[in-house]
């Protein structure tokens, strides 16, 4: 406020009012408070070089899914018969010598034996060229990550499930952040009976496995991929994330401002929903993160085993591949199991090194000194 000695008035976090004016609006003080704390937030954050390798990460697979609409419509993947992600197809053919036999195969990617070759083409012998449709197809300028058994572009697949384990994480991600913050927030702040119902229900949530019980709700209910974050979101939100903000909840309960409200008529809803829920979701943030890591693991494990409604995704990539018994020629169909295996080892591990480096700056104890 403007004192009666026309001074001017330095307020706390740096804004400043002269004398005769009027004080700033509370949308541009809050705003500039905002932009100061998201800039020191981002300083702590960008000194952790392992945060910034998940952010790229990121930031990669990010663009990986924006980019599919655009490669689908006007880029090199227009071709619905060959580029769709489910339906598509193209025979991809290879020419093979001829050769005698089986035991004079040296190169069986360039040679077949005249037995295999009557198959596909009739009455050639030995020094002959057979043209063979060969699926899977190797990596090659028409398709960058090769084909699968099915005939199939990898590379359209993988772009394509980037876009539904993004979907599937925001959603997973929201749901933990709304059910454990109100839960944690509301359990601690009327405690009594109304803490013990709700952090025994997160105990047995909590002693739950994760898998078995999405694989047993699998044969009850047909699980889409939004369904599925909901559910991980409920789970996750429910056990013990909602005992960890519990704890914030009650740091937060005891401050002065929380008194300052209830003295100035605030109802609980009020305390709740203005001054403690605002003050967890720093932390209710950084559970969020390590939720989306955790879904995109279930989903890619769920979908292997067969039991998501799902057209594609990283998972049945890796299903085709072992359903078609590829798994035991171990790299030689590397282009089957390297890309989708990869995407979901390094999404995961980009959104968990992004969750570590947010740890240390929501949490004062493991900040650099």
């Amino acid at each position: 406020m403007v004192t009666q000695d026309h001074q001017m008035v330095e307020l706390e976090e740096g804004l400043v009012l002269e004398e005769g004016k009027l004080p700033k609006s509370l949308w541009r003080v809050r705003l500039t408070l905002a932009r100061k704390v998201l800039r020191k937030n981002w300083r702590l954050f960008s000194e952790n070089k392992i945060g910034l390798f998940g952010l790229g990460v990121i930031l990669l697979f990010a663009l990986i899914a924006l980019s599919y609409p655009l490669m689908r419509s006007i880029g090199p993947w227009q071709n619905d018969t060959v580029y769709d992600p489910i339906t598509g197809y193209e025979a991809v053919l290879e020419d093979f010598e001829i050769v005698l036999t089986e035991a004079d195969v040296v190169d069986p990617t360039t040679q077949m034996d005249a037995n295999t070759a009557q198959l596909f083409c009739f009455g050639v012998a030995a020094g002959d060229i057979c043209t063979v449709p060969r699926q899977p197809a190797r990596p090659g300028p028409d398709h960058w990550l090769g084909t699968d058994p099915l005939g199939r572009d990898i590379a359209s697949q993988l772009a394509y499930s980037t876009r539904a384990a993004f979907l599937l994480g925001l959603i997973a991600a929201l749901v933990t952040v709304i059910v454990a913050t109100i839960i944690g927030s509301v359990a601690a702040f009327y405690g009594g009976w109304i803490d013990n119902v709700l952090m025994r229900l997160a105990d047995l949530v909590l002693l739950l496995p994760l898998i078995p019980v999405l694989i047993v709700m699998s044969g009850l209910l047909t699980i889409t991929l939004p369904l599925l974050g909901v559910l991980i979101g409920i789970l996750s939100g429910f056990g013990g994330t909602a005992i960890v903000l519990k704890s914030q909840a009650l740091s937060i309960k005891v401050k002065p401002f929380i008194d300052a409200a209830r003295v100035a008529g605030g109802s609980n809803r009020h305390v709740i929903f203005a001054h403690i829920i605002p003050n967890v979701l720093p932390l209710s943030f950084l559970f969020m993160v390590f939720t989306v890591t955790e879904a995109i693991t279930l989903e890619a494990t769920l979908s292997f085993f067969g039991l998501l409604n799902v057209p594609m995704s990283w998972g049945i990539m890796l299903n085709i591949a072992q359903t078609e018994g590829y798994l035991r020629f171990g790299l030689e169909y590397w282009w089957l199991l390297v890309p989708s295996g990869l995407a979901v080892t390094l999404l995961a591990a980009g959104f968990f090194f992004v969750g570590r480096a947010m740890d240390e700056v929501v949490n004062p104890r493991l900040r650099a000194r």
